[in-house]
């Protein structure tokens, strides 16, 4: 290595070189690369001024994996009704390829929904006799009927909503919005995920609420049921709040030393979490602790409320971290994948949402904090008109997956209440008006949030990653 003093070339390594000789080119590199979180913000990541004024501070998002069925929920359409059995015209299906799961069948014969519609509120919305508790908030909710994606099975197509890619590997919308925003409070994360415990159905994997090739710092915290919500912040027996400040503070400083040295930002990452995992000792518990909610708001949320990790009571929770700073929460409720038996299945899927849904959307209003907070309900696809095998008449049946066109629901944060968005064909299967995409999606919800989607970027690899990729417009006639 020319130019080092004599005998130090095996005592230096290539980062502290570069540091040395920061005027070259590898010093000019290398400053690229360590400022990567550079445009639009500070070090930190954080955004140093909003793009314009913000209609919303934090999200709740209700995801519904496996493809709730728009047409048994949200979507009335009475031609499949009085249709059932016929086939799906061509001149409506278009060529338009189906999986795997159906796309071999000799026959594909439309089915009605076997539930009763009707129109509530104010609003005149129509919803699913399934669906009484959502629908007597109607008039709040903005319905979103011309939702559209690219992708036509789960995992392609989860990944899609959550990261904006149907590959893993880019970061999450809380990860997004925790590297533009930061946090609001310093005792608890500002991305956090709840999943209903003891569902089955297409698995859920970490890199869903990940934070991809932002710094780790950004991807969340997951809050698990049972005695110990967050895994591994709990002192260990023998060890007292003390002595772990003691450890704390003395492998803060060994970090601080290694940071001087390399320059390596994994460093400062990991002083950030040893500090939060210490600061939330105290406000887990705090937050997950809901005696001291009222009897008639437990009420609101149905019997499973007092059931740590069910969906009602993840709603709860929701609420709670909401009104202590966390600024993006995702919830997870699986089971809406009925390929078969989606009449039971989807009793019970709404027996176990409908309740708890319509609690938080009231609960977030009475505390004054609905204008402010954006909730959105919603799965990562529909469900087919026609049914999956073999039709018998008044036979449970199921539904494939149907990317063209679902059904998903916005409240609060800015978003215009009590109107209905897009809509489909009469038989439920193509787009006729209003479409919104998933980068569209996404684009909406960082304007509600203050960011123009198009210039909240990540420096990775030589280009500039967004949420939005190079998609996404902003549907501003759902705004108010």
């Amino acid at each position: 290595m020319s130019g080092l003093p004599h005998g130090t070339a095996s005592s230096i390594n290539r980062r502290q070189w570069l540091n040395t000789f920061g005027m070259g080119l590898g010093g000019i590199a290398l400053n690229e690369m360590l400022s990567a979180e550079a445009q639009d913000t500070h070090s930190n990541g954080v955004l140093q001024h909003l793009h314009h004024a913000p209609k919303a501070k934090r999200v709740i998002y209700l995801f519904q994996a496996g493809g709730p069925s728009q047409l048994d929920l949200f979507d009335d359409k009475p031609t499949l009704v009085q249709q059932t059995g016929q086939q799906l015209p061509e001149s409506v299906r278009r060529g338009q390829r189906l999986t795997g799961m159906s796309g071999n069948q000799s026959s594909i014969p439309l089915v009605g929904s076997p539930f009763k519609f009707s129109q509530h509120g104010m609003s005149g919305a129509t919803l699913s006799e399934l669906l009484p508790h959502t629908a007597a908030i109607a008039d709040r909710l903005c319905f979103i009927k011309a939702m559209f994606t690219e992708s036509i099975n789960h995992g392609p197509g989860v990944c899609f909503m959550q990261s904006g890619s149907q590959i893993p590997g880019r970061p999450s919308i809380g990860a997004w919005l925790d590297y533009g925003l930061g946090n609001i409070t310093d005792n608890l994360p500002s991305f956090v995920v709840l999943l209903t415990k003891n569902k089955g159905g297409q698995p859920l994997q970490s890199h869903l609420w990940g934070s991809g090739f932002l710094p780790s710092r950004h991807q969340a915290i997951r809050f698990r049921s049972g005695p110990e919500p967050v895994l591994y912040i709990n002192n260990p027996p023998g060890v007292s709040p003390e002595s772990r400040r003691l450890m704390l503070d003395g492998l803060r400083r060994l970090h601080e030393h290694q940071f001087h040295e390399t320059s390596d930002n994994d460093i400062t990452e990991r002083i950030a979490h040893y500090e939060m995992a210490y600061r939330m000792q105290a406000s887990i518990p705090d937050v997950t602790d809901v005696s001291d909610e009222p009897q008639h708001v437990l009420n609101r949320y149905g019997p499973d409320v007092t059931n740590p990790g069910s969906f009602s009571a993840n709603c709860l929770l929701a609420r709670r971290l909401a009104e202590r700073g966390v600024r993006f929460i995702q919830l997870y409720h699986q089971g809406w994948d009925h390929h078969g038996g989606l009449q039971s299945g989807l009793q019970k899927q709404c027996q176990e949402t409908d309740q708890p849904t319509a609690a938080l959307v009231e609960d977030l209003a009475n505390h004054g904090m609905l204008d402010d907070t954006l909730v959105i309900w919603g799965g990562e696809f529909g469900r087919t008109n026609y049914c999956q095998g073999l039709y018998k008449p008044g036979a449970d049946f199921g539904r494939d997956h149907h990317p063209r066109c679902f059904t998903s629901w916005m409240a609060g944060g800015g978003i215009r209440p009590g109107i209905s968005w897009g809509k489909t064909d009469e038989y439920g299967y193509n787009i006729e008006e209003g479409a919104v995409h998933v980068h569209d999606f996404h684009a909406t919800l960082l304007h509600l949030l203050g960011i123009d989607h198009e210039r909240l970027t990540y420096k990775f690899q030589g280009r500039r990653y967004r949420l939005t990729d190079v998609h996404g417009h902003v549907v501003n006639d759902i705004l108010v």
